[in-house]
């Protein structure tokens, strides 16, 4: 996966992966680019955008790799199954439509990820939000679509929310400034329905709510939104991933990470604990 996209083919999570692993085998092996090109008749360049998900995982190329690097028949097999599941289009795809190519990999590390942590200081985050509360979000994000166009990009945030009820569900871990909670989104109503809707997600046990209070002032997050993910897999590491208007940045260089996970460390002891959240809504909720 690439630092900055704005454009182009996402690939899903389990081919970065198994990409990562053909390239552990083939240096394992003591094979270069080009020795493991004349195993399966292509170019060097071909192998090179296998192992960095660029392409596809042929299913035959993927094989003779396999028995090239000497792995053993039954695990070949086991390789295949993944590479046949990653070769797969992920949910998603019948929502295409309204997803712009650079959000796709964000939908596929957000359902891969095994820990998600985020802070937002302007909105609810999607996979909490409630139908009206999106749908008053996406009005004016896209202005001159239609109600038909609204409705497909709302469905497709709640479709993401699945991710909350599923056995392997992620922990999810948000701090959420103050001003998150206090900003009309929709109208009345519409606010008060989604208060009540992070008050019930407090009920789900893999996901902690921190509020960020405006009486702090000034911490190390105030420069924007942004999230982390974690995998059980060894070979991907965390991807932080921040966003604009008109694209996005996925960043895995380890020493930009470490410095977003220790901005997300300060934040959280900065805010109020995951104990208070509840009371906050609930006197935010009187407010209304």
């Amino acid at each position: 996966m690439s630092e900055n996209r704005s454009g182009g083919s996402a690939p899903t999570v389990l081919r970065i992966v198994l990409g990562k692993r053909l390239r552990q085998l083939r240096q394992q092996a003591g094979m270069t680019f080009d020795e493991a090109a004349q195993a399966i008749d292509v170019t060097a360049l071909t192998v090179r955008r296998i192992e960095k998900a660029e392409v596809g995982l042929r299913i035959p190329y993927v094989r003779e790799l396999l028995r090239t690097y000497g792995v053993p028949a039954a695990e070949i097999e086991d390789f295949l199954a993944m590479a046949r599941e990653a070769n797969q289009p992920g949910w998603w795809y019948n929502y295409r439509d309204v997803l712009p190519d650079w959000f796709r990999a964000y939908v596929s590390l957000e359902s891969e990820a095994t820990l998600i942590r985020l802070y937002e200081p302007h909105y609810i985050p999607g996979l909490l939000q409630t139908r009206d509360y999106a749908t008053a979000l996406f009005r004016v994000g896209f202005p001159t679509e239609s109600k038909e166009e609204i409705a497909r990009r709302v469905d497709l945030r709640l479709r993401r929310q699945d991710l909350l009820t599923k056995p392997d569900a992620p922990t999810i871990w948000a701090i959420l400034d103050e001003t998150v909670l206090r900003r009309p989104v929709g109208g009345v109503e519409v606010m008060r329905a989604q208060i009540d809707r992070v008050a019930e997600i407090l009920e789900t046990t893999r996901v902690r709510i921190q509020i960020m209070p405006l009486s702090v002032g000034t911490h190390p997050g105030a420069f924007g939104p942004f999230h982390q993910f974690r995998f059980g897999f060894s070979e991907l590491p965390d991807v932080i991933y921040t966003e604009s208007l008109t694209g996005a940045t996925y960043i895995e260089r380890p020493e930009d990470v470490v410095t977003y996970l220790e901005v997300m460390d300060r934040m959280s002891v900065q805010a109020e604990p995951v104990g208070k959240t509840r009371k906050i809504l609930d006197e935010l909720r009187k407010e209304l």
